[in-house]
């Protein structure tokens, strides 16, 4: 890994690869695929991957993930080193741009990686299960145990319905298809019963005529409400809501976000809310993860980030946002382009689109420095000195 990655840092100097150079990174990729995806497919004991939660506040903590994808190009580092938890009966909400690993990071929750290309490299994923008390390390899950939790206790709700429903089944198909799997013993009826129950709980008026209906026959906002409808069958204990609002009007918007806060309280559970909308994330989170270029450079309450932002990056995220008292007649935009992501820099990523950049800045990679018992940022501004000073 480490030959293979001077490699691309020394041909992007250059701007190609050479014959020479895609063999070496085609043979280190080779080598780490096998490695991962034996690691991946072993016949595990249970002991494992179980581990024990940090703080039994939470309900899944995940520490220093590493979800790596290996391309012809070289590795590119999705997810390089998260670490962030979600605290029981709690929203947090994680936001940056496109391409900053938010989704990725879901998909490394639920084990959704597209494989053997993309693996998740090293770190912890520790969810606390239902029922059997056990804490499960995702991370160190085989691929065959993963449903002792994807779809039951931990349900996602995917950014386009219209892609994640199939179109050849009935709904009532889809939502019963979800029972089978994770109730083995239950019957056709009371499969249905469940079906129904929920699309009753995510306020769909007539739930019978969708229940046999097709994808095609309903409206972007009854679509989605089916995919909650589905994630909810399992009774879950933990929701992943990759962008839910996505292609609705605002109207609709309002409606899932109001749906979705009503039922964290009546599943008793958690919800982590990926989205680009700072406005969500201000009327729905509790906490907020800020990230860029597959790194958390911030985060804290929803307080603390909306009324304190520390990072230069999380001010800009802030700013770009429109606002009505704005005397300005044209956006704001962060100058520049993420670096990329596979020849990252040593330094802070956000380093040359950075206003505030100081000489510290182009020395190592700054340390996470906590500025209150829930606030945490990354950057050169707020070292060890200047908290002191």
């Amino acid at each position: 890994m480490k030959k293979e990655t001077s490699i691309s840092k020394a041909s992007a100097t250059k701007g190609y690869l050479t014959g020479k150079e895609i063999r070496a990174i085609a043979k280190a990729n080779k080598r780490e695929i096998n490695r991962l995806e034996k690691y991946k497919n072993r016949r595990a004991k249970l002991s494992e991957f179980t581990s024990e939660m940090k703080n039994d506040g939470n309900i899944l903590e995940i520490e220093d993930l590493h979800t790596y994808f290996f391309t012809e190009q070289g590795v590119v580092k999705a997810v390089n080193g998260v670490s962030f938890d979600v605290p029981k009966n709690a929203t947090v909400g994680i936001v940056g741009e496109s391409g900053c690993g938010k989704s990725v990071t879901s998909m490394s929750v639920m084990r959704l990686i597209q494989g053997p290309q993309g693996q998740i490299y090293s770190g912890s994923i520790r969810f606390s299960g239902a029922g059997d008390n056990e804490v499960y390390d995702i991370a160190k899950m085989p691929v065959h145990e993963i449903h002792r939790i994807r779809g039951k206790q931990i349900a996602m709700i995917f950014q386009e319905p219209m892609t994640s429903l199939n179109p050849v089944f009935t709904i009532g198909q889809q939502l019963d298809e979800v029972s089978f799997i994770h109730f083995p013993d239950v019957t056709e009826d009371d499969a249905r019963a469940k079906s129904m129950e929920m699309l009753n709980l995510v306020g769909i008026a007539m739930p019978e005529r969708v229940y046999k209906a097709f994808p095609h026959e309903l409206s972007g906002g009854m679509r989605q409400r089916v995919m909650i409808a589905m994630a909810l069958v399992g009774n879950p204990r933990l929701i992943i809501a990759d962008e839910p609002t996505t292609a609705l009007d605002v109207t609709i918007q309002a409606q899932i976000l109001d749906l979705l806060r009503e039922l964290k309280d009546k599943i008793d559970g958690s919800i982590l809310l990926i989205t680009h909308d700072l406005g969500i994330i201000a009327e729905m989170a509790d906490y907020v993860v800020v990230m860029y270029a597959g790194r958390v450079i911030e985060k804290g309450t929803v307080e603390e980030i909306f009324h304190n932002p520390m990072h230069p990056y999380t001010i800009g995220l802030q700013r770009s946002k429109p606002t009505l008292d704005s005397d300005s007649d044209t956006l704001f935009n962060i100058p520049g382009n993420v670096p990329n992501p596979i020849n990252m820099p040593d330094h802070c990523y956000f380093k040359e689109r950075c206003d505030r950049c100081t000489a510290k800045c182009s020395g190592d990679y700054p340390d996470m420095i906590q500025v209150s018992p829930t606030h945490f940022v990354a950057c050169h501004l707020w070292g060890k000195e200047e908290q002191n000073g």
